[in-house]
């Protein structure tokens, strides 16, 4: 109940500070919600795929206080939450490695699909890091479908793929809002859409199996 009420808290103040333009209330308590989320992670049995994804929640903190921190520095969190989803991939592929044709084509098409359209509005010197971002989250978007349907805990694929779409979905905002098409409600729908994904993969991590997929 204590990390629920820190990670409410830090959201409702977080919103809060959006709306009235406060960046320095905003820099900091938009960390409370992940924050609360890798100590309620602690509450997951042990494994593996629980210490990638605190892993990956720790990344996503770091780029979450860059993103917020005044002044431009767009591509320093980018490379944090880089690492964030290479961690998550990393907890995926620990419990299931098959190839998944399906998720794998869909993953590809929605970073082509998004790399696209930010191509066309140009990225500057950007173009690099967005694609290597591009393909890393099309990676954990993929190996995050190909557990479902697998001898992986239904409840854990679930929670996992709904929180890597989330997190897709929020990203893809970003993207469009920052290259393509701002619009005002954008820094809501980002930051809610990126707090359920992230509350999804670590809630995975409580019902995971311990059990390697070996269905390669």
């Amino acid at each position: 109940m204590g990390w629920l009420i820190l990670a409410l808290m830090g959201a409702v103040t977080f919103l809060y500070g959006v709306s009235v333009h406060a960046e320095l209330l905003c820099l900091l308590v938009k960390p409370l919600p992940v924050l609360a989320l890798l100590g309620w992670l602690h509450d997951a049995p042990p494994s593996d795929y629980r210490r990638w994804v605190s892993l990956g929640l720790i990344f996503s903190l770091l780029g979450d206080v860059l993103l917020a921190w005044p002044g431009d520095l767009f591509v320093f969190g980018l490379g944090a939450f880089l690492v964030a989803h290479l961690a998550y991939l990393k907890a995926y592929l620990s419990d299931c490695r098959r190839l998944a044709p399906g998720p794998l084509l869909l993953a590809l098409l929605v970073g082509a699909l998004l790399l696209g359209i930010l191509i066309a509005h140009g990225l500057g010197p950007l173009l690099i890091p967005v694609i290597v971002y591009g393909t890393a989250i099309s990676a954990m978007l993929w190996r995050a479908l190909a557990r479902l349907g697998t001898d992986v805990p239904k409840r854990s694929a679930l929670l996992a793929a709904g929180g890597a779409l989330a997190f897709v979905f929020s990203d893809s905002v970003i993207g469009i809002d920052r290259f393509a098409l701002p619009f005002a409600a954008a820094p809501y729908v980002i930051i809610l859409s990126y707090w359920l994904g992230q509350w999804g993969i670590a809630a995975s991590a409580f019902h995971q199996s311990h059990r390697p997929e070996r269905d390669l």
